[in-house]
């Protein structure tokens, strides 16, 4: 046997380069938390009232941004459509840049100080826009109106932009900075990071709830100006606490762009295309504590190709340190690192169905609404403010799933074993989506067959579908940050995160492409389509059973490539 063989005799993991040959970059090391002593019990704390205020800061400006486009900056019924859609898509892809941004560069904690002061500009320039002369009164006085128009339509959209980088750099941040805060070498510290990010997504429906109930409101009935000054001060607020609160913290710096260490994993395995792998998985390299820190990852049998990287050959132990690269040589973690990343792909891929069916609240189910009876005990209920219950729902859901569920499963499996885990919660969310779809379905066939006989049913029809998705909402989304953030390098864990994220605009863009592909189909000749402009000549209970099939396929995919995923497995 080689020399990589020999190395083996003495007991050794891997063979290991003499600690002179380390061929690791140093700055893909972790570091430690700075300041260890500290406690971060209140820091937690902190970051669930900041998504609070930055949670009612953003739906403050973006619940009723068509509104304000259309009768505030005279924009077309369509053009303000469209806009809305860009800038809220927009809003949910630049986490993905503000993460890299954090993993590589400036940290967290950083991340979210900078772009907090340009999110606070961009929303006082929103809320400077409502205070330009652009009112239909000044309109009617004279022809500056278009100009005052276009005045404020540009100082809105600097804002609004600025709002979307801002928000993106701390939505990319903060989950991540709050959950560093909490020691995963305690036990009582790690059941409290799992509560962590339950409290979190209810902080993020907070705002939700406050925008729809009183902020618009007040833009509607009082004045945009002040619609939109509240909400700028919840930014300003929010960063005024973020900065006191600096001493509390726990920060984790930067630690290199992982994408360089991904890239040198995939080149040195074609570079070493040739070679064979060891029988042994312990004959591949990895580094001793002494050179690089970084906790190790186990390594697993999945995309055995990628193990080329790690394979020790003559040349990379007789290289001096000048010529050591790891271009050539990469480590079990290095390669693992980026098998995560592969096997978290289409886990990924199913949210993004998932996304698709949870954005019809938005869209068909209020649509299916105003078509009903907007009446509940003789009290006015729009169409859209059944998303307000919606958001009770999740809160009902958090307190059964904690309260009455995993007690219960407790008990049948006699300890904690019994608690799903975040696989199994994440399928639990897609297939009660599934159901949630096809409760639609049957209330719409409902609404169809009264339609047809002079009846209008009344809209409480809905409620099951809301209390379905809400749960579906808790089951996935939660867990799903959960996992993401736990599954992720340590190099990449913002990257991760903001990946769950991103599932939520990519949801809403495969959301358009389905309409069109059902209208292309459905709309022909002596036919209004599925989805009609008037559904009761339409069949909207179709596209709901549609919609039911695709999740449920997708929960079948999805229970195939979760059933063999393999969990990260950190050595200690």
């Amino acid at each position: 046997m080689d020399a990589a063989g020999d190395a083996m005799e003495s007991g050794q993991r891997a063979p290991l380069l003499p600690e002179s040959h380390g061929l690791q970059d140093d700055s893909l090391q972790v570091p430690l938390l700075k300041d260890k002593k500290r406690s971060g019990s209140k820091a937690p704390a902190i970051v669930l009232g900041f998504e609070c205020l930055e949670s009612t800061a953003f739906n403050g400006i973006s619940t009723n941004l068509v509104v304000y486009l259309e009768t505030v900056l005279h924009g077309s019924n369509l053009a303000s459509a469209s806009s809305v859609t860009t800038w809220y898509g927009t809003s949910y892809l630049t986490p993905i840049f503000g993460a890299i941004v954090a993993d590589t560069f400036l940290g967290n904690y950083n991340t979210i100080l900078i772009s907090l002061a340009v999110y606070l500009l961009g929303m006082m320039l929103v809320t400077l826009s409502a205070f330009l002369p652009t009112t239909a009164a000044l309109c009617a006085a004279g022809a500056s109106c278009g100009a005052g128009a276009a005045g404020a339509q540009t100082v809105a959209f600097i804002g609004l932009y600025l709002v979307a980088i801002g928000s993106g750099g701390v939505r990319s941040s903060l989950l991540p900075f709050g959950a560093e805060q909490f020691d995963d070498d305690d036990a009582a510290d790690r059941e409290r990071k799992a509560a962590f990010f339950s409290w979190f997504y209810l902080c993020v429906d907070f705002g939700l709830v406050v925008s729809g109930v009183f902020l618009v409101w007040i833009q509607q009935n009082v004045s945009w100006g002040l619609g939109f000054g509240i909400p700028t001060a919840c930014i300003a607020l929010a960063f005024a606490a973020f900065v006191l609160s600096t001493p509390m913290y726990k920060r984790r710096v930067p630690t290199g762009t992982p994408l360089k260490s991904l890239g040198q994993v995939v080149v040195a395995a074609f570079r070493k295309a040739g070679m064979k792998l060891p029988n042994d998985a312990e004959l591949l390299y990895e580094v001793s504590d002494k050179i690089d820190s970084q906790p190790k990852i186990a390594h697993t049998s999945e995309f055995r190709f990628l193990d080329k990287a790690a394979v020790v050959s003559e040349s990379d132990l007789e290289e001096t340190p000048e010529a050591a690269s790891s271009w050539k040589l990469c480590t079990v973690t290095q390669v693992e690192e980026l098998k995560i990343l592969l096997r978290l792909l289409p886990i990924w891929a199913t949210s993004i169905i998932m996304s698709s069916a949870y954005s019809q609240m938005n869209t068909t189910f209020i649509q299916q609404g105003s078509a009903m009876d907007m009446n509940i005990f003789s009290v006015p209920v729009p169409a859209a403010s059944l998303s307000s219950f919606q958001v009770l729902c999740v809160l009902i859901w958090v307190l059964l799933y904690s309260k009455v569920i995993v007690p219960a499963l407790r008990g049948f499996s006699s300890g904690a074993a019994g608690e799903p885990s975040q696989l199994q919660r994440m399928g639990a969310g897609r297939l009660i989506m599934a159901v949630a779809m096809a409760a639609a379905a049957l209330v719409e066939m409902k609404r169809l067959s009264g339609a047809a006989s002079g009846e209008t049913i009344n809209i409480a029809w809905q409620l099951p579908q809301y209390f379905l998705l809400a749960g579906a909402e808790v089951f996935c989304y939660i867990a799903q940050l959960e996992f993401f953030f736990g599954e992720a390098p340590d190099t990449m864990k913002s990257t991760c995160t903001s990946l769950a994220l991103l599932t939520i605009a990519l949801g809403s863009y495969l959301s358009s492409l389905i309409y069109a592909v059902v209208e292309a189909f459905t709309a022909t000749a002596g036919s209004p389509g599925w989805i009609a402009d008037d559904l009761n000549q339409g069949h909207l209970d179709y596209f709901f059973w549609m919609m039911a099939a695709m999740c449920t396929l997708n929960f079948v995919v999805y229970s195939g490539f979760a059933k063999n995923y393999k969990l990260k497995t950190v050595l200690s």
